[in-house]
């Protein structure tokens, strides 16, 4: 099994930007965040996870 790899800037700066609306969707009052912040949590997870998985994302 390899190593897990690191994930290209862009892919990172998605999941990251993901999950922080994610998190601020939950704790204050955003109507679009407040919504699909697990949604946004959930896919800023997922894109991390598949941007160390694959060595090309």
């Amino acid at each position: 099994m390899k190593a897990p790899s690191s994930p290209k800037k862009l892919t990172w700066i998605l999941g990251l930007a993901a999950g922080i609306l994610g998190i601020i969707g939950h704790y204050f009052q955003a109507d679009i965040l407040t919504q699909y912040n697990y949604e946004l949590l959930l896919g800023g997870f997922i894109v991390l996870a598949i941007g160390t998985t694959f060595r090309e994302i």
